[in-house]
């Protein structure tokens, strides 16, 4: 009992996968709601305001993906 299994770096477990799909998903909600509210303003602020809330989700998914498909980081490829 004293040795502790090693996970690989480059190991995604299912539970972390989980968090990264509900992050993904909770984000790609967002960017698409967003996204299709800019049509309904008028106000420019507010549109600049909706404009940089989407460019933040669509960051965060592709944060999530880049996370999924290299799971140790640019070191270990």
């Amino acid at each position: 009992m004293d040795k502790l299994q090693e996970v690989p770096v480059n190991t995604i477990t299912g539970k972390d996968l989980d968090y990264l799909s509900d992050m993904f998903q909770w984000n790609y909600c967002a960017f698409k709601k967003s996204c299709n509210d800019i049509e309904y303003l008028n106000t420019q602020e507010i549109i600049e305001i909706f404009s940089e809330a989407s460019d933040l989700f669509e960051n965060n998914m592709t944060d999530v993906l880049d996370i999924i498909n290299n799971p140790g980081g640019e070191n270990n490829e």
